[in-house]
């Protein structure tokens, strides 16, 4: 009994279920695990039930008949939407779902093919209803390749990754190509490391490949500290067994037997699907002894960080395995050469691994139609910030800052949520490595070699977008603060150098700099990046000296005008009452407990400077948006 809406709709459905039939999809990433996703999933299993439907619980490869499979996913991107709730084959999103909502769409989607509409999401530009992904500019102007099934498959079902071709380009490579081969094949793909360097994949494999060792490693960078980041985890949380295929690709390429999978111990959720894959990787004769009747067996070792930043850098997260505090060794010999327990090792961060069965299964070519000549295929982005839609995002290398800020993330907010389409003011890109990008750079190309050009870098894909309302000073400070409490404390430049610059934004903002204070931030920081040993140092100064070259006119304000124009820095805060907002409702006067704001009712109002302690309730009572500059 479907209607003519979804009708329509499974005509356009671009996800088929490998196991055919009607299925229902629930995202159980940690964000909407986070909302109550779970509660809908419960829900959802009792309400069918209860209607009647036959409920499949379990992935079958020879199909559930008439009966409805419910199943959970990984991050399904739209976070800002969260939980959200997949229909197929009509290929409805439902968001915001909650366990309150089940009853309806059993009753009328499940059994009457009638959408909840109010449940379907809202485009804010046209007020259009979308019934699914490809109605949504979010999802419409991606080209999702590594997360084409982290939103879809069963996180935690083998088989139907398998059913989707998992593990073929394993079996493809460990039986009828050599090392050489493999290592080939990803050289020639021209596959950059997405941990933030962009250091070519199969140059580094390579350089282990021809180590004369019996024993070799492999280890996944799964330690993803930056602030806002959440690619990584995305991927071991939606779609671990390609994590596990991209590994076993880099053992046959180096000729590595052992591996270990090093997630932070803060993404409890991937530790255990991580654990559950490699549990079920090997029951299924995936991992172990004479893979594919090659010869080369492989085995896995999950292991969690304690959550230190400095483990993301290679030689420290090696120490941190070998059970010795992490800190950075000097490099040479690099890993490739002498890395874990002094044996020949590649580590590659996780979305690097995810890219690997693609490349295998359909060549070099395949590949780089994707991207740029020197940026070939796709990259993950976690979205955050001022922005319309934030989430997990993939674009090809080349898209430009205007097509994924104001396109896919549906413009620059406001700090009340609506969208400002003049209030863009800057993207801090690459987490506290990275750089800011301004509105003069947005349409320069996102790709390794274009973000160096402007002194910023890809990272490992954080965007974090910023309104007119933002102190880049403060932004700065935020940044340092990670970074100088993130710090080893092994060499001198970088433990008492992020200190000083922290002590430093600190007389800015709290206004007792002075000229030679930017002056001395501009020297320190690029002596902090000429002389720190790891990349944490010789990259922690560059949220500064990027926003004193892209925006000193915010610091020069803190410094010579003792203000911050945008509110934030409490000792530079003077608030002012717009008269065209103000409505004289007087709510900003009874929330005043200085006594500092007069005015007649239905007038606009005023606040005296000399009594205003700047504590910022006549800000957050006034429903206007009058009160500014705090």
């Amino acid at each position: 009994m479907e209607g003519p809406i979804l009708e329509s709709q499974a005509a356009a459905a671009t996800v088929p279920a490998a196991d055919g039939g009607r299925r229902v999809i629930v995202c159980a990433g940690t964000g909407c695990v986070a909302n109550g996703s779970k509660k809908v999933l419960d829900a959802l299993e009792v309400q069918m039930a209860a209607a009647g439907l036959d409920v499949v619980l379990e992935f079958r490869p020879e199909g559930h008949g008439d009966g409805v499979r419910v199943s959970h996913s990984g991050c399904q991107g739209f976070c800002q939407m969260g939980p959200l709730v997949t229909i197929l084959p009509e290929n409805i999103l439902y968001t915001k779902v909650t366990a309150d909502d089940v009853a309806d769409i059993v009753n009328l989607t499940l059994v009457k093919g009638e959408p909840v509409e109010r449940l379907l999401y809202v485009e804010p530009r046209t007020r259009e209803k979308c019934l699914g992904p490809d109605q949504i500019p979010f999802y419409q102007r991606q080209t999702r390749v590594v997360l084409k099934e982290c939103g879809f498959i069963d996180p935690d079902d083998i088989n139907e990754y398998v059913a989707h071709g998992g593990y073929a380009a394993a079996r493809k490579a460990f039986a009828a190509m050599d090392a050489l081969a493999v290592c080939a094949v990803v050289s020639a793909s021209g596959l950059r490391g997405r941990g933030g360097g962009g250091f070519p994949t199969g140059r580094k494999w390579e350089a282990a490949r021809v180590q004369d060792s019996a024993k070799k490693y492999i280890i996944c960078n799964g330690d993803e500290g930056d602030p806002g980041a959440f690619m990584d985890r995305s991927l071991m949380e939606g779609n671990p067994h390609c994590v596990i295929e991209g590994m076993m690709l880099a053992a046959r390429g180096i000729g590595a037997d052992e591996g270990y999978i090093y997630v932070r111990a803060e993404y409890p959720l991937a530790v255990r699907r991580m654990r559950k894959a490699v549990a079920d990787a090997e029951a299924a004769g995936y991992l172990g002894d004479n893979l594919f009747d090659s010869g080369q067996g492989f085995r896995l070792e999950v292991m969690e960080g304690a959550g230190a930043f400095v483990c993301g850098e290679e030689t420290a997260l090696i120490a941190s395995i070998e059970g010795l505090r992490g800190m950075p060794a000097p490099k040479p010999p690099f890993p490739a050469q002498q890395g874990l327990w002094r044996k020949p090792t590649i580590i590659n961060n996780v979305e690097t691994l995810a890219q690997i069965p693609r490349i295998i299964m359909d060549g070099a070519a395949a590949y780089r139609s994707l991207g740029t000549e020197t940026s070939p295929g796709t990259k993950t982005f976690a979205l955050t910030g001022h922005v319309s839609n934030t989430g997990l995002i993939e674009v090809p290398f080349g898209a430009t800052l205007r097509e994924v800020v104001l396109n896919i993330g549906g413009g620059v907010t406001d700090d009340r949520g609506f969208i400002d389409e003049k209030g863009f003011k800057a993207v801090q890109i690459g987490g506290p490595s990275g750089g800011c990008l301004t509105p003069d750079l947005l349409d320069l190309p996102l790709d390794f070699d274009s973000l160096r050009s402007v002194g910023a870098m890809v990272g490992s894909g954080g965007l974090v977008v910023m309104n007119q309302k933002t102190c880049m000073v403060s932004v700065a400070r935020f940044f340092m603060e990670f970074t100088q409490r993130e710090s080893c404390g092994k060499c001198v430049l970088c433990r008492e150098g992020t200190k000083q610059l922290l002590a430093l934004l600190d007389d800015v903002i709290e206004g007792r700099a002075t000229a030679e204070t930017l002056a001395l931030l501009e020297t320190l920081g690029h002596a902090v990046q000429v002389g720190s040993l790891c990349g944490l140092g010789k990259t922690a100064p560059n949220p500064v000296l990027s926003t004193l070259k892209h925006f000193r006119k915010d610091y020069e304000e803190h410094v010579f005008d003792k203000r911050c124009s945008a509110g934030r820095c409490k000792a530079l805060a003077m608030p002012t009452i717009n008269a065209a907002r103000c409505k004289g409702c007087r709510l900003c006067v009874k929330a005043c407990p200085a006594g500092a704001i007069s005015g007649e009712k239905k007038q606009p109002h005023v606040i005296d400077e000399a009594l205003c302690i700047k504590c910022g309730a006549c800000a957050t009572a006034c429903k206007f948006g009058a009160v500014e500059g705090i």
